[in-house]
Protein backbone atom coordinates (compact mmCIF):
# COMPACT_ATOMS: atom_id res chain seq x y z
CA UNK A 1 0.00 0.00 0.00
CA UNK A 2 1.34 3.50 -1.19
CA UNK A 3 0.69 7.22 -0.19
CA UNK A 4 2.27 10.07 -2.34
CA UNK A 5 3.63 12.73 -0.46
CA UNK A 6 2.98 15.60 -2.99
CA UNK A 7 0.07 15.00 -4.57
CA UNK A 8 -2.96 12.64 -5.83
CA UNK A 9 -2.40 10.62 -8.79
CA UNK A 10 -5.64 10.83 -11.29
CA UNK A 11 -5.26 6.85 -12.75
CA UNK A 12 -3.19 4.73 -10.42
CA UNK A 13 -3.82 1.72 -11.63
CA UNK A 14 -1.30 3.12 -14.85
CA UNK A 15 1.50 3.98 -12.39
CA UNK A 16 4.90 0.69 -12.88
CA UNK A 17 6.12 -0.44 -9.53
CA UNK A 18 9.62 -1.98 -8.69
CA UNK A 19 10.66 -3.20 -5.19
CA UNK A 20 13.77 -4.00 -4.27
CA UNK A 21 14.57 -6.33 -1.49
CA UNK A 22 18.16 -6.71 0.62
CA UNK A 23 20.29 -9.67 -0.40
CA UNK A 24 21.51 -10.42 2.68
CA UNK A 25 18.77 -12.82 3.33
CA UNK A 26 20.28 -14.02 6.57
CA UNK A 27 20.66 -10.98 8.76
CA UNK A 28 17.65 -11.16 10.54
CA UNK A 29 16.77 -7.48 10.09
CA UNK A 30 17.78 -6.46 6.49
CA UNK A 31 16.09 -9.48 5.32
CA UNK A 32 12.96 -7.42 5.41
CA UNK A 33 14.32 -4.55 4.15
CA UNK A 34 12.49 -3.33 1.00
CA UNK A 35 12.86 -0.12 -1.51
CA UNK A 36 9.47 0.53 -3.71
CA UNK A 37 10.46 2.61 -6.54
CA UNK A 38 7.46 4.06 -8.83
CA UNK A 39 7.97 5.84 -12.20
CA UNK A 40 6.21 7.86 -14.29
CA UNK A 41 6.60 9.97 -17.50
CA UNK A 42 8.48 12.50 -15.66
CA UNK A 43 9.48 11.97 -12.15
CA UNK A 44 10.31 8.67 -9.81
CA UNK A 45 8.78 8.14 -6.53
CA UNK A 46 10.77 5.92 -3.36
CA UNK A 47 9.49 4.71 -0.34
CA UNK A 48 10.80 2.38 1.58
CA UNK A 49 10.48 0.25 4.91
CA UNK A 50 13.72 0.87 7.27
CA UNK A 51 15.89 4.42 8.44
CA UNK A 52 14.79 7.28 10.45
CA UNK A 53 12.34 8.70 8.01
CA UNK A 54 10.24 5.18 7.68
CA UNK A 55 6.13 5.47 8.62
CA UNK A 56 6.07 4.91 12.33
CA UNK A 57 2.36 3.67 11.53
CA UNK A 58 3.83 0.30 10.22
CA UNK A 59 5.63 -0.63 14.03
CA UNK A 60 2.14 0.25 15.61
CA UNK A 61 -0.62 -2.07 13.95
CA UNK A 62 -0.52 -4.23 10.30
CA UNK A 63 -1.97 -3.71 7.53
CA UNK A 64 -3.71 -6.37 5.06
CA UNK A 65 -4.95 -6.65 1.39
CA UNK A 66 -7.71 -8.29 0.52
CA UNK A 67 -8.03 -9.59 -3.61
CA UNK A 68 -11.43 -10.58 -4.78
CA UNK A 69 -12.14 -13.33 -7.03
CA UNK A 70 -15.47 -12.16 -9.05
CA UNK A 71 -16.06 -15.65 -10.32
CA UNK A 72 -16.20 -17.46 -7.58
CA UNK A 73 -16.57 -14.60 -4.87
CA UNK A 74 -13.90 -15.73 -2.63
CA UNK A 75 -11.39 -12.80 -1.36
CA UNK A 76 -7.93 -13.71 -0.09
CA UNK A 77 -6.19 -11.58 2.04
CA UNK A 78 -2.36 -10.92 2.42
CA UNK A 79 -0.20 -9.05 4.83
CA UNK A 80 0.96 -5.34 3.80
CA UNK A 81 3.22 -2.45 4.58
CA UNK A 82 2.79 1.40 4.19
CA UNK A 83 5.19 3.40 1.93
CA UNK A 84 5.73 6.90 1.64
CA UNK A 85 6.06 7.43 -1.59
CA UNK A 86 8.52 10.85 -2.16
CA UNK A 87 9.68 12.55 -5.06
CA UNK A 88 13.48 11.58 -6.45
CA UNK A 89 15.58 14.82 -8.35
CA UNK A 90 18.77 13.05 -10.06
CA UNK A 91 21.64 14.70 -9.15
CA UNK A 92 22.62 15.12 -13.04
CA UNK A 93 21.90 16.94 -15.60
CA UNK A 94 23.15 20.57 -17.18
CA UNK A 95 23.42 23.56 -15.61
CA UNK A 96 21.22 25.05 -18.55
CA UNK A 97 18.92 22.74 -19.36
CA UNK A 98 15.63 23.74 -17.96
CA UNK A 99 14.18 22.83 -15.19
CA UNK A 100 11.69 20.40 -16.30
CA UNK A 101 13.92 18.65 -18.28
CA UNK A 102 16.42 18.49 -15.51
CA UNK A 103 13.48 16.73 -13.27
CA UNK A 104 13.09 14.10 -15.97
CA UNK A 105 13.98 10.85 -14.91
CA UNK A 106 14.67 8.08 -17.44
CA UNK A 107 14.90 5.22 -15.08
CA UNK A 108 15.54 5.24 -11.26
CA UNK A 109 17.59 1.88 -10.76
CA UNK A 110 20.22 3.88 -12.57
CA UNK A 111 19.97 6.50 -9.68
CA UNK A 112 20.20 3.59 -7.43
CA UNK A 113 22.76 1.78 -8.55
CA UNK A 114 25.24 5.01 -8.32
CA UNK A 115 24.11 5.83 -4.61
CA UNK A 116 26.01 4.48 -1.73
CA UNK A 117 23.56 1.74 -0.57
CA UNK A 118 24.34 -0.91 -3.34
CA UNK A 119 22.84 -4.16 -1.88
CA UNK A 120 19.76 -3.93 -3.34
CA UNK A 121 18.04 -6.17 -6.37
CA UNK A 122 14.75 -6.07 -8.19
CA UNK A 123 12.33 -8.08 -7.15
CA UNK A 124 9.42 -7.99 -9.46
CA UNK A 125 7.82 -5.18 -11.56
CA UNK A 126 4.32 -4.57 -12.51
CA UNK A 127 3.48 -3.00 -15.85
CA UNK A 128 1.37 0.38 -16.67
CA UNK A 129 1.82 3.15 -18.75
CA UNK A 130 2.00 6.69 -17.15
CA UNK A 131 0.37 8.45 -14.33
CA UNK A 132 -2.18 11.27 -13.83
CA UNK A 133 -0.97 15.01 -14.94
CA UNK A 134 -1.97 16.92 -12.27
CA UNK A 135 0.74 16.75 -9.93
CA UNK A 136 1.67 20.19 -9.47
CA UNK A 137 4.53 21.24 -9.64
CA UNK A 138 4.69 23.86 -6.47
CA UNK A 139 4.04 20.79 -4.40
CA UNK A 140 7.05 19.07 -5.48
CA UNK A 141 9.31 21.94 -4.84
CA UNK A 142 7.67 23.03 -1.36
CA UNK A 143 8.59 18.66 -0.45
CA UNK A 144 11.60 18.91 -2.22
CA UNK A 145 12.65 21.89 -0.25
CA UNK A 146 11.16 21.58 2.44
CA UNK A 147 8.75 24.57 2.41
CA UNK A 148 5.00 24.25 3.45
CA UNK A 149 4.94 20.55 2.97
CA UNK A 150 7.41 20.53 5.86
CA UNK A 151 8.96 17.22 4.28
CA UNK A 152 12.36 15.64 4.57
CA UNK A 153 14.09 13.28 1.68
CA UNK A 154 14.83 10.06 2.93
CA UNK A 155 18.83 9.70 3.39
CA UNK A 156 19.77 8.36 0.16
CA UNK A 157 18.11 10.22 -1.73
CA UNK A 158 19.85 13.50 0.17
CA UNK A 159 23.01 13.17 -1.96
CA UNK A 160 20.84 13.03 -5.42
CA UNK A 161 19.57 16.72 -4.93
CA UNK A 162 21.65 19.10 -7.16
CA UNK A 163 21.71 22.59 -5.55
CA UNK A 164 22.10 24.69 -9.41
CA UNK A 165 18.76 22.40 -10.02
CA UNK A 166 17.14 23.73 -7.21
CA UNK A 167 18.10 27.12 -7.46
CA UNK A 168 16.66 26.96 -10.92
CA UNK A 169 13.19 25.14 -9.85
CA UNK A 170 13.03 28.34 -7.34
CA UNK A 171 13.65 31.12 -9.98
CA UNK A 172 11.14 29.54 -12.29
CA UNK A 173 8.42 27.98 -9.58
CA UNK A 174 9.53 29.61 -6.09
CA UNK A 175 7.69 31.87 -4.28
CA UNK A 176 8.59 35.31 -3.70
CA UNK A 177 9.97 34.74 -0.09
CA UNK A 178 12.02 31.88 -1.74
CA UNK A 179 13.28 34.37 -4.89
CA UNK A 180 14.39 37.05 -1.84
CA UNK A 181 16.33 34.40 -0.19
CA UNK A 182 18.10 33.26 -3.45
CA UNK A 183 18.86 36.54 -4.26
CA UNK A 184 20.21 37.28 -1.23
CA UNK A 185 22.25 34.21 -0.64
CA UNK A 186 23.95 35.14 -4.76
CA UNK A 187 24.80 38.49 -3.74
CA UNK A 188 26.56 37.98 -0.44
CA UNK A 189 28.12 34.75 -1.85
CA UNK A 190 31.96 34.57 -1.82
CA UNK A 191 33.78 32.28 -3.68
CA UNK A 192 35.51 30.27 -0.96
CA UNK A 193 38.80 30.07 -3.15
CA UNK A 194 39.14 34.07 -3.09
CA UNK A 195 38.71 34.04 0.94
CA UNK A 196 40.80 31.05 0.85
CA UNK A 197 43.69 32.87 -0.63
CA UNK A 198 43.02 36.20 1.13
CA UNK A 199 43.45 34.56 4.36
CA UNK A 200 46.79 32.63 3.51
CA UNK A 201 47.88 35.90 2.56
CA UNK A 202 47.20 37.76 5.58
CA UNK A 203 48.79 34.98 7.79
CA UNK A 204 51.69 34.80 6.10
CA UNK A 205 51.76 38.72 6.11
CA UNK A 206 51.80 38.61 10.01
CA UNK A 207 54.14 35.78 10.22
CA UNK A 208 56.36 37.38 8.56
CA UNK A 209 56.25 40.74 9.89
CA UNK A 210 56.42 39.28 13.97
CA UNK A 211 57.56 35.95 13.64
CA UNK A 212 56.12 33.32 15.26
CA UNK A 213 57.64 33.75 18.43
CA UNK A 214 55.85 36.74 18.40
CA UNK A 215 52.85 36.42 17.75
CA UNK A 216 53.41 32.79 20.25
CA UNK A 217 53.89 35.68 22.49
CA UNK A 218 50.85 37.88 21.70
CA UNK A 219 48.32 35.11 22.40
CA UNK A 220 49.84 34.14 25.58
CA UNK A 221 50.06 37.55 26.97
CA UNK A 222 45.81 38.39 25.92
CA UNK A 223 45.81 34.78 28.04
CA UNK A 224 47.15 36.23 30.77
CA UNK A 225 45.40 39.83 30.66
CA UNK A 226 42.02 37.68 29.96
CA UNK A 227 42.77 35.57 33.76
CA UNK A 228 44.08 38.78 35.23
CA UNK A 229 40.40 40.44 34.90
CA UNK A 230 39.39 38.39 37.74
CA UNK A 231 41.99 38.51 39.79
CA UNK A 232 43.50 41.50 42.27
CA UNK A 233 45.71 44.03 41.19
CA UNK A 234 49.18 42.37 41.27
CA UNK A 235 52.27 44.21 41.64
CA UNK A 236 54.99 42.35 39.93
CA UNK A 237 57.74 44.74 41.04
CA UNK A 238 57.33 44.78 44.88
CA UNK A 239 60.11 43.87 46.97
CA UNK A 240 58.28 42.50 49.75
CA UNK A 241 55.34 39.88 49.87
CA UNK A 242 52.71 42.06 51.35
CA UNK A 243 53.09 44.58 48.56
CA UNK A 244 52.15 42.13 45.43
CA UNK A 245 48.82 41.79 46.23
CA UNK A 246 48.66 45.41 48.39
CA UNK A 247 45.88 44.84 51.29
CA UNK A 248 43.90 48.29 50.49
CA UNK A 249 43.18 46.69 46.99
CA UNK A 250 41.24 43.80 48.51
CA UNK A 251 39.46 46.47 51.40
CA UNK A 252 39.77 50.15 51.01
CA UNK A 253 40.36 52.48 54.27
CA UNK A 254 36.39 53.36 54.55
CA UNK A 255 35.39 49.09 54.17
CA UNK A 256 37.63 48.46 56.71
CA UNK A 257 36.38 51.13 59.29
CA UNK A 258 33.37 49.43 58.83
CA UNK A 259 33.70 45.85 59.39
CA UNK A 260 34.87 47.61 63.37
CA UNK A 261 31.72 46.51 64.69
CA UNK A 262 30.52 43.52 63.30
CA UNK A 263 34.13 42.12 63.65
CA UNK A 264 33.91 42.95 67.63
CA UNK A 265 31.92 39.38 68.36
CA UNK A 266 34.57 37.70 66.76
CA UNK A 267 37.87 39.72 68.50
CA UNK A 268 36.18 38.93 71.58
CA UNK A 269 34.62 35.18 71.03
CA UNK A 270 34.80 32.95 73.87
CA UNK A 271 35.67 28.80 73.55
CA UNK A 272 32.34 28.07 74.36
CA UNK A 273 31.01 30.41 71.33
CA UNK A 274 33.23 28.52 69.09
CA UNK A 275 32.18 25.49 69.97
CA UNK A 276 28.58 26.40 69.74
CA UNK A 277 29.50 27.73 66.16
CA UNK A 278 31.70 25.17 64.72
CA UNK A 279 28.30 23.29 65.84
CA UNK A 280 26.06 25.47 64.31
CA UNK A 281 28.20 25.53 61.19
CA UNK A 282 27.99 29.25 60.90
CA UNK A 283 31.12 29.65 60.39
CA UNK A 284 33.76 28.59 57.85
CA UNK A 285 36.35 25.71 58.56
CA UNK A 286 39.11 27.95 57.50
CA UNK A 287 37.86 31.17 59.99
CA UNK A 288 37.08 28.75 63.13
CA UNK A 289 40.73 27.26 62.71
CA UNK A 290 42.32 30.64 62.99
CA UNK A 291 40.08 32.47 65.88
CA UNK A 292 41.81 29.57 67.89
CA UNK A 293 45.06 31.36 67.00
CA UNK A 294 44.12 35.23 67.52
CA UNK A 295 46.87 37.36 68.62
CA UNK A 296 46.83 38.67 72.54
CA UNK A 297 47.62 42.08 71.48
CA UNK A 298 44.21 44.26 71.26
CA UNK A 299 45.24 45.76 68.10
CA UNK A 300 46.35 42.92 66.13
CA UNK A 301 43.46 41.02 67.42
CA UNK A 302 41.05 43.74 65.94
CA UNK A 303 42.61 43.36 62.74
CA UNK A 304 42.82 39.66 61.97
CA UNK A 305 39.07 39.66 63.57
CA UNK A 306 38.30 41.93 60.84
CA UNK A 307 39.96 40.14 57.80
CA UNK A 308 38.17 36.89 58.99
CA UNK A 309 35.08 38.24 59.33
CA UNK A 310 35.09 39.41 55.64
CA UNK A 311 36.62 36.18 54.45
CA UNK A 312 33.49 34.57 56.35
CA UNK A 313 31.16 37.27 54.23
CA UNK A 314 33.02 36.29 51.10
CA UNK A 315 32.87 32.64 51.31
CA UNK A 316 28.90 32.97 52.25
CA UNK A 317 28.46 35.17 49.32
CA UNK A 318 29.83 32.55 46.54
CA UNK A 319 27.34 29.65 47.77
CA UNK A 320 24.43 32.08 46.22
CA UNK A 321 23.15 32.08 42.53
CA UNK A 322 20.32 34.53 41.86
CA UNK A 323 20.85 37.84 44.41
CA UNK A 324 17.26 38.71 44.86
CA UNK A 325 17.67 40.43 48.15
CA UNK A 326 18.19 43.81 48.77
CA UNK A 327 20.60 43.18 51.59
CA UNK A 328 22.15 39.70 50.89
CA UNK A 329 24.17 38.98 53.55
CA UNK A 330 21.56 40.22 56.03
CA UNK A 331 21.03 43.65 58.27
CA UNK A 332 24.35 43.06 60.36
CA UNK A 333 26.26 43.41 56.97
CA UNK A 334 27.29 47.24 56.92
CA UNK A 335 25.93 48.87 53.63
CA UNK A 336 29.12 49.79 52.22
CA UNK A 337 30.08 46.17 52.20
CA UNK A 338 27.03 44.88 50.78
CA UNK A 339 27.59 47.54 48.18
CA UNK A 340 31.00 46.14 47.20
CA UNK A 341 29.91 42.55 46.97
CA UNK A 342 27.42 43.58 44.44
CA UNK A 343 29.32 45.47 42.25
CA UNK A 344 32.42 43.79 41.95
CA UNK A 345 31.07 39.82 42.77
CA UNK A 346 27.93 39.80 40.60
CA UNK A 347 27.20 39.82 36.97
CA UNK A 348 24.06 41.52 35.61
CA UNK A 349 21.36 39.02 33.67
CA UNK A 350 18.29 39.95 32.54
CA UNK A 351 15.37 37.13 33.16
CA UNK A 352 12.08 37.15 33.12
CA UNK A 353 11.77 40.86 32.55
CA UNK A 354 13.52 42.14 35.13
CA UNK A 355 16.93 42.40 35.76
CA UNK A 356 19.04 40.24 38.17
CA UNK A 357 22.20 39.77 40.45
CA UNK A 358 23.80 36.43 39.03
CA UNK A 359 26.76 34.95 40.23
CA UNK A 360 28.72 32.92 37.76
CA UNK A 361 31.73 30.96 37.20
CA UNK A 362 33.56 33.53 36.89
CA UNK A 363 32.29 35.78 39.28
CA UNK A 364 32.56 32.76 41.85
CA UNK A 365 36.52 32.36 40.26
CA UNK A 366 36.93 35.80 41.35
CA UNK A 367 35.77 35.51 44.40
CA UNK A 368 37.77 32.64 45.15
CA UNK A 369 41.09 34.73 44.23
CA UNK A 370 39.84 37.71 46.92
CA UNK A 371 39.72 35.01 49.04
CA UNK A 372 43.25 33.93 48.90
CA UNK A 373 44.50 36.94 48.71
CA UNK A 374 42.98 37.46 52.03
CA UNK A 375 44.16 34.79 53.43
CA UNK A 376 47.70 35.21 52.54
CA UNK A 377 47.77 38.30 54.38
CA UNK A 378 46.08 36.91 57.57
CA UNK A 379 48.68 33.64 57.67
CA UNK A 380 51.65 35.37 56.77
CA UNK A 381 51.42 34.93 52.83
CA UNK A 382 51.04 30.90 52.98
CA UNK A 383 47.83 29.20 53.46
CA UNK A 384 46.13 25.94 53.67
CA UNK A 385 44.39 25.60 49.86
CA UNK A 386 42.70 22.06 50.97
CA UNK A 387 40.65 23.82 53.65
CA UNK A 388 39.58 27.08 51.59
CA UNK A 389 38.59 24.67 48.62
CA UNK A 390 35.89 22.49 50.98
CA UNK A 391 34.96 25.95 51.90
CA UNK A 392 33.92 27.22 49.10
CA UNK A 393 32.57 24.21 47.64
CA UNK A 394 35.33 23.72 44.46
CA UNK A 395 37.09 20.98 42.90
CA UNK A 396 40.78 20.47 43.83
CA UNK A 397 42.30 21.17 40.09
CA UNK A 398 39.46 24.89 40.22
CA UNK A 399 41.86 26.34 43.25
CA UNK A 400 44.86 24.95 42.38
CA UNK A 401 44.36 27.02 38.86
CA UNK A 402 43.66 29.91 40.34
CA UNK A 403 46.11 30.02 42.80
CA UNK A 404 48.90 29.51 40.19
CA UNK A 405 47.03 32.11 38.44
CA UNK A 406 47.95 34.30 41.87
CA UNK A 407 51.71 33.32 41.04
CA UNK A 408 51.57 30.86 44.19
CA UNK A 409 54.14 28.21 44.97
CA UNK A 410 51.84 24.97 45.24
CA UNK A 411 53.54 22.43 47.87
CA UNK A 412 52.20 19.76 50.00
CA UNK A 413 51.76 20.21 53.41
CA UNK A 414 54.48 17.71 55.32
CA UNK A 415 55.93 19.06 57.83
CA UNK A 416 53.38 22.21 58.21
CA UNK A 417 52.59 22.22 62.38
CA UNK A 418 48.76 21.44 63.27
CA UNK A 419 48.86 18.94 59.84
CA UNK A 420 51.35 16.24 59.76
CA UNK A 421 48.86 13.80 59.39
CA UNK A 422 46.97 15.07 56.43
CA UNK A 423 49.73 14.48 53.71
CA UNK A 424 46.61 15.52 50.88
CA UNK A 425 46.65 19.06 52.27
CA UNK A 426 48.09 22.12 49.66
CA UNK A 427 49.64 24.56 50.77
CA UNK A 428 49.79 28.08 48.37
CA UNK A 429 52.92 30.06 49.53
CA UNK A 430 53.56 33.79 47.88
CA UNK A 431 57.14 34.27 48.05
CA UNK A 432 59.56 36.67 45.61
CA UNK A 433 60.72 36.59 43.24
CA UNK A 434 56.99 35.73 41.93
CA UNK A 435 56.63 32.13 39.38
CA UNK A 436 57.01 32.81 35.32
CA UNK A 437 53.42 33.14 34.63
CA UNK A 438 52.04 30.66 32.05
CA UNK A 439 48.40 30.67 30.31
CA UNK A 440 46.10 28.14 30.84
CA UNK A 441 46.62 24.54 28.64
CA UNK A 442 43.47 24.37 28.16
CA UNK A 443 40.49 21.89 29.43
CA UNK A 444 41.43 18.79 30.66
CA UNK A 445 40.41 15.22 29.47
CA UNK A 446 37.47 14.15 30.92
CA UNK A 447 38.22 10.22 32.10
CA UNK A 448 36.52 7.86 30.13
CA UNK A 449 33.94 5.95 32.27
CA UNK A 450 34.72 1.96 32.21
Amino acid sequence: AVRFANGRLERPESLRFTVYRNRDSAHPRKRHRRILVSETERLCYVGHNFGSQVMKCNSLCRYFVGVLDRSSGQMDVYNAEMFNMQPLLSGGGAGSASCWAALSLPSLPCSLAGSKDKSFTAACQDGGAQAGGHLEFKALLEAVSGGAAGLVLPGVLQSALCPVQMDLCIEAFGTSKQKRALSSRRMNAVGSDVVSTAVTQAAANVIDAKGVTGLMQDVAQDAVQNISAFLPPCHEDAERPEHVYRFEDILSAAEYEALRVPAAALASITTEEMARRAEERSLCSFVLEELKFLPTDEKSRDHKARCLWFLDTLVKFSQQKVIKKKHPMGPECPHIISKKLMKNFTSLTYNNGSIQNLISASMKAKITAYVIALALHINNFQTDLTVLQNDLKLSESRILDIAKALRLRVSKAKGVPGLENDQSHKLGTLSLPLPTQKAPEGQRKRKKMS
